[in-house]
């Protein structure tokens, strides 16, 4: 058991795979586990969950710095993105980085039958070349090894950009105001269940995102849609609703607000903090990011117990809030560990 941030958590010393799967605290796991239960006995109905809805969607929002009204739900970040990507004009030029996540990607990639294209560039010429484009989409943190996007310079491009910040928010403090779209998965460093994904559309990129999934849920008042035409959908960002995977929403409800609430620079100090040391330890440069790929024995770290993930190659190992630097000792045990 470990405590961090106030919150404890069930967790085996050597797990950085945070980038995958985020481990939740004890309270987030048990709200969960006592909304199964009350599954199992019938206790609960489908209106039970609208509470958990809208105060994981509150948070999301506080998280990225937008209005709750600006937010729409879904399951899985590209099913979001889907929105943007079939709403953009035909002919739409889409820059993104070599190595992009592809549930950002992919969605406009599948729009090239009316002219849509999809340019990769180097992450180091993102900035520069920007500006030929219609449309930015990048993480601001990359999956498979951390590179922090320059947030600064796209905003200084002034081409609109959807920004993934699956990777990023709930360690890395950023200034979101300016971005069209905000899209993010839950299940990662939100700790929140699988299931969960939320969209931040900024009223002028609301002309280019579309309702692709309309659904019953993505009505003004849900439970006034549920049958018969005509079309009526919220009038902000809740057009874009999917129906909400109830328990996943219940998990998120319980994680979000507290990392809402934790001091931000503090967590990225933190993670960041234990991610330098060990590269540091390595004699390799630090990089200020919580999600580092490096050149290690993949089985001489999983024998001493440390959870990874293999990206492009390399071991990818990711810090979070409930580690510490017990769990960069096990990592160079076994990576100056002898063989034979």
């Amino acid at each position: 058991m470990r405590t961090a941030f106030g919150e404890r958590f069930e967790i085996t010393p050597g797990y950085l795979n945070s980038a995958s799967i985020g481990v939740p605290p004890v309270r987030v796991a048990d709200a969960v586990g006592a909304a199964v239960d009350r599954w199992r006995r019938g206790q609960d109905s489908p209106t039970s969950f609208e509470t958990p809805v809208a105060t994981a969607r509150a948070a999301w929002a506080n998280l990225v710095g937008v209005d709750p009204t600006e937010v729409a739900i879904g399951a899985a970040v590209s099913q979001l993105v889907a929105s943007v990507a079939t709403g953009v004009p035909d002919g739409t030029r889409v820059l993104t980085v070599r190595g992009e996540f592809t549930s950002l990607t992919f969605p406009f990639a599948a729009q090239a039958h009316r002219g849509v294209t999809v340019t990769e560039v180097a992450p180091a010429d993102l900035v520069d070349q920007a500006p030929r484009f219609d449309l930015v989409a990048v993480s601001a943190v990359q999956s498979a090894d951390g590179a922090i996007a320059d947030l600064a310079g796209l905003r200084e491009a002034g081409t609109p950009v959807l920004l993934d910040v699956t990777q990023a928010l709930g360690w890395l403090p950023m200034d979101l105001g300016w971005v069209e779209w905000v899209v993010g998965g839950g299940y990662k460093w939100l700790l929140a269940p699988r299931g969960t994904a939320w969209l931040a559309v900024r009223p002028q990129a609301r002309e280019w995102t579309r309702p692709v999934a309309a659904n019953w849920y993505a009505g003004e008042n849900p439970w006034d849609t549920v049958y018969d035409l005509p079309l009526r959908l919220a009038g902000d960002a809740r057009a874009y609703d999917l129906s909400p995977a109830w328990f996943s929403h219940v998990g998120a409800a319980a994680a979000l607000p507290w990392l809402a609430s934790l001091d931000r620079g503090a967590v990225r100090d933190h993670v960041v903090g234990l991610a330098d040391d060990l590269l540091t330890q390595l004699d390799l440069p630090p990089r200020g990011t919580a999600i580092i790929a490096v050149d290690l024995p993949g089985d001489r770290l999983a024998e001493a117990g440390v959870r990874f993930a293999t990206r492009a190659g390399r071991i990818r190992l990711s810090f979070h809030l409930y580690n510490t630097a017990e769990d960069v000792d096990l990592v160079l045990r076994a990576a100056r560990a002898k063989t034979g």
